[in-house]
Order: structure tokens, then sequence, then C-alpha cells
């Protein structure tokens, strides 16, 4: 048997044997939940109030009135202990909202992480197909459908969906900026697209993992920004292990590796110039707005550049077209699927930590790699795979030495 002896105390009820062994209560509290037991406030208006206190097994109830400092004479109520089918139903009925919404948030958190790895896996394994496999040999005009795409559906998240507020390019030199980071980052994208057509996408990882070295040399060139001598040291593995993967690729292209750096080199030196040029509190701009402006702007640069580098790019696809519907919906999808890689990045680096997000980031490649060898079926060495595990360790050892530095 347990026990509940209501207090003389108008504000405290004490629980022997229930979940809450304590409990602070004011007129105005709506619900107090404990072991089978409900407590309901009856007047939120004045000092006087009731409690309503029933087993949840039996329809078991008493009341007691409570006014001033002087309490009614229930003193005690006692219930069964043994748990029915009945009471347990009850119970999970009267779960807590608080452990609700935790385990909402964690299976929200869930499908996020997997769609970012899908979109973000997806697009490049498509990105592999069409130019490598399918045979269309334009990743400029791919990636000016790629831009297009992330500039109207960024207008439809953040003016019509509200996804996130709206914030405004305040000057003429605020919008250079971003001109210089949209040019920078079509040049990575480029490039990344035209490695594709020659390199295997997991020799392709293997290379885009050393990031973390190119980053390091830019923002020391860039701004004299100089690390503790542990995280260079760290970015030894990072070169090496590619140096060690470039030697045993049994694909090995010079055209295609070369590509592969220069993207991403690119990409580092966006992120750099990023931390740079939009660095005072009015200038900051979150990823998703920084899209809906970079986006366009990069559509302006790829347009000339795909009319005139990429001979009747345009005709050569409606012909395609003509012969093989399919070739319209993969463009399409993969067009929207390269904005939900940047949306996904966006809702990710909300709802996780940085550290979280290192982590997921590093299984991320080393995901993309199994799976395009599995698909595409692209010979691999152990040497090779060696070399992009050694890689993919000295950018977690980077990433610690980072943390550990600040």
């Amino acid at each position: 048997m347990a026990q509940i002896a209501l207090t003389a105390s108008p504000t405290l009820v004490f629980f022997k044997g229930g979940a809450k062994q304590w409990a602070n209560l004011n007129s105005c509290t709506p619900r107090l939940s404990g072991t089978n037991l409900w407590l309901l406030s009856t007047n939120c208006r004045s000092k006087s109030f009731g409690f309503v206190a029933s087993d949840g097994i039996k329809g078991n109830k008493s009341v007691a009135k409570v006014s001033g400092d002087q309490a009614a004479p229930l003193s005690s109520y006692t219930w069964a202990t043994n748990k029915s089918n009945s009471e347990a139903s009850d119970q999970e009925e009267e779960e807590d909202p608080a452990a609700k919404m935790k385990s909402t948030n964690r299976f929200f958190t869930i499908g996020l992480v997997a769609a970012w790895y899908s979109s973000n896996i997806g697009v490049l394994l498509l990105n592999k197909y069409l130019l490598s496999n399918y045979g269309f040999k334009y990743p400029i005009f791919l990636t000016m459908c790629h831009m297009t795409a992330c500039s109207l559906l960024s207008y439809v998240a953040i003016a019509w969906m509200k996804m996130v507020p709206m914030q405004m390019i305040r000057s003429r030199v605020q919008f250079f900026k971003i001109a210089a980071l949209s040019f920078v980052f079509c040049i990575s994208v480029v490039f990344g697209n035209i490695s594709l057509r020659f390199l295997p996408v997991s020799f392709n990882q293997a290379i885009g993992a050393t990031t973390p070295f190119f980053t390091a040399v830019f923002a020391y060139i860039m701004t004299l920004k100089r690390e503790a001598w542990l995280t260079y040291f760290t970015l030894v593995p990072v070169v090496t292990g590619v140096i060690i993967a470039s030697g045993g690729e049994p694909s090995f292209h010079l055209f295609g590796f070369i590509m592969c750096i220069s993207a991403t080199a690119a990409r580092a030196l966006k992120s750099v110039l990023q931390g740079i040029l939009l660095s005072s509190e009015g200038e900051k701009l979150n990823s998703m707005n920084l899209l809906l402006y970079m986006a366009p702007i990069a559509v302006v640069f790829l347009l000339p550049a795909t009319l005139i580098m990429e001979d009747n790019v345009v005709g050569i696809t409606l012909a395609l077209a003509r012969e093989d519907v399919k070739i319209v919906w993969y463009l399409l999808f993969n067009s929207a699927l390269a904005y939900f890689v940047n949306l996904t990045n966006f809702l990710v680096t909300k709802h996780t930590s940085a550290l979280t997000l290192q982590v997921l980031g590093n299984a991320k490649g080393a995901v993309a790699v199994v799976v395009s060898i599995l698909i595409f079926r692209n010979p691999v060495s152990v040497t090779g795979m060696l070399g992009y595990s050694l890689t993919v360790s000295g950018v977690i050892l980077y990433s610690e030495a980072k943390k550990r530095s600040k």
C-alpha cells in the first residue's frame, strides 16, 4: 500500500511512495501527475481551491478542500500498489509531455541526418552517372541547372514558406562581397563536376577530405592566423593519405586529379573568404539567405560560360530529350536534390552540435565511398583504401586538435 498525506499547508503535498517525493503547488497549477495520482486545481482566482485525488484503478476519489492554512478532514489517501493492465494503460496516457517531445525531437533529428546523407550522396552519385556513365558531358550546364533550382527553391522556402527570416543586402559593398563568394563557389562546383567525368567517386571523396589542409593554408596566407603546432601536425596524415591513395588508384587520371584538387582548394578558399568578407554583424547572413543571393549570381556567371565553352549545349540537350525523355527527369531531380543538400545541411547544423556535425561529416564521406563502389563497381586497391583511411583519420585528429585549441 502507498500513502499520500495532505498537510495543513495549502501549497505542499507529500507523496509517500509516489513518483514525485515533494511538489510545491499554487492555486493556478492545472495538473500534476504522480504515481496513480491526479491533482486538479479547481479555483485559480482565489486563495481557496480544491484537490481531487484518484487511484486510477478502482475509480475511488476523495476531495480535500483547502482554505487559507486549514485543510479539510482528508489527511491521507491509500491505493493498491499492484499494477494491473488498465493501470499501465492509464499511466501511458498520462506520460510526461516533455518525454514525448524529447522522443519526437530525437526521431526528427535522425530523419534530418538521413535526409542530409541521402541528398549529399544522391547528388554526388547522380552527377557521376550523368557525366560519366550516361554520357552527358556538360558539367558547366549541369552546374547552372543546380544554381537555377537553388535560386527558385530558396526564394520559395524563404519568401513564401518563411522557413527563415529574409535578410536583406544592406549595401553595394556587401553585394560585391557576395558576388566574389559566388564566383569562387562556381569554380569549386564546376571543377568538382568536371573531375567526376574522369575519377571514381571513391577517389574524388579521398581528395575532397583534404579540405582542412587548404583551409589552414588560406587562413594563414590571407589572415596570418596561426594554429597550434599540433593542429598543423595532424594535417600530415591528411596529405600523406591522399598521396598514398593516388599511387594506389587503378583509375587515376591526371586532369581529373587536378580538377578535383582545384575544386577542393576553391571550396576551402570560399569558407575563408566568407569569414573575412562577411565578418561584421551587419553583413552576416545565414547559409539559407546566402544561397538565396549567391545562386542567381552564379547563374549569371555560368550562363555565358556554358554557351561559350560547351558549344550548342542547349540544342544537344533538347535532342537528347527527344530521344530519351528520362534525361529531363534526371536533370530536374538532380537540380532539386542539389538544393536539398544545402537545405538539409542548414537544418542539421541548426538541430545538432558542432561536434556531432563534424562526426557526421567525416562518416558521410566514408558512406559515399562504400555506396559508390557497390553501385559503379569501380576497381579499388588495398593501397588506395589504406590511403583514404589515413586521410580520414587525419581529418578526425585535425578536428579534435582544433576543438582543444579553442
